[in-house]
């Protein structure tokens, strides 16, 4: 529709959803796609799948994703930025894009297990409520993503392994790349809290590479931690890093990220809300550093 959405293209997207939803899943099977990897062979993906778990927060303000529009608004400035290869989210923000017509010549990553609402007694239970294999591949999605919170201490871990090796598994005899996200991860004072030590990270790296009775198209994303060396040492699978929240002091971020990125086995970067809820609100300068960081040398545009 546009790469600028504003009120007329809003009032579009929910006539289509109400009177013509076929439009929205042509819009996505009959987008302009790409290769996974091209030019220089990194990736820069932007991640919204934080809504479908009921984590709307952002910093200090607990509702700041709650907005679909504003959020809308921020991802089509991320994408429209040089540099950003794609975009990563859950079927009901996929589709706004698709509508939206915002991702001709982008990866788009589909976010399969959400089930883990945040806050819930049953969040280590993190059910597969997203995408699956099988509409993926049918739709042309062009990757996978799941998170994976290990917790030796509560027996939900136990299934939640057990899908996510199921799903690998589909997804290398579909020869669809996944990317997972796992952490080691507790319960404190009625919240689950992840392990960002580097041993934990580690860890969590070690099983979670197992998983599945094929590694041949898994992908790892992490979170920046001290001795990254380390952590990259413990895998050659290829990896993106994790983003994190906002709220801590961008610089910072940028310096480890830049640091990470030179590391043997890191291909690039995915992130969210750190970019898309920049502290000064300008989502286009943040973009476009995180940007220059992933494809330093601009070898970004070859089709």
């Amino acid at each position: 529709m546009t790469d600028n959405p504003g009120v007329a293209e809003f009032a579009r997207l929910r006539h289509y959803r109400a009177t013509a939803p076929e439009l929205i899943s042509n819009a996505l099977t009959g987008r302009r796609r790409r290769d996974v990897l091209r030019g220089d062979g990194r990736l820069f993906i932007v991640a919204a799948d934080h809504p479908a778990r009921g984590a709307l927060g952002v910093g200090t303000d607990p509702m700041a994703m709650a907005n679909r529009y504003d959020l809308l608004a921020r991802l089509a400035i991320a994408l429209g930025r040089p540099g950003v290869d794609g975009v990563l989210g859950t079927p009901d923000i996929i589709d706004d894009l698709a509508a939206l017509g915002l991702l001709d010549d982008k990866i788009v990553v589909g976010s399969m297990n959400r089930g883990g609402l945040r806050g819930a007694a049953f969040e280590m239970d993190d059910r597969y409520t997203g995408y699956r294999v099988e509409e993926m591949v049918a739709s042309g999605i062009d990757f996978a993503k799941t998170l994976i919170r290990i917790n030796l201490a509560d027996p939900a871990t136990a299934p939640t392994l057990e899908t996510t090796a199921n799903v690998v598994t589909e997804s290398a005899a579909a020869r669809l790349p996944i990317m997972l996200e796992p952490f080691m991860s507790t319960w404190s004072d009625g919240r689950i809290v992840n392990d960002l030590s580097t041993e934990a990270v580690i860890q969590s790296v070690a099983i979670a590479s197992g998983l599945g009775a094929s590694s041949a198209y898994t992908w790892l994303k992490l979170p920046v931690v001290d001795d990254m060396e380390r952590v990259m040492d413990a895998t050659t699978l290829p990896t993106l890093l994790l983003g994190g929240d906002s709220g801590v002091d961008p610089d910072e971020t940028f310096a480890s990220w830049e640091d990470a990125l030179t590391l043997p086995g890191v291909r690039g970067l995915t992130v969210g809300r750190t970019l898309l809820y920049p502290p000064d609100g300008d989502v286009a300068g943040a973009v476009d550093i995180a940007a220059s960081l992933v494809h330093p040398t601009g070898l970004v545009a070859i089709p």
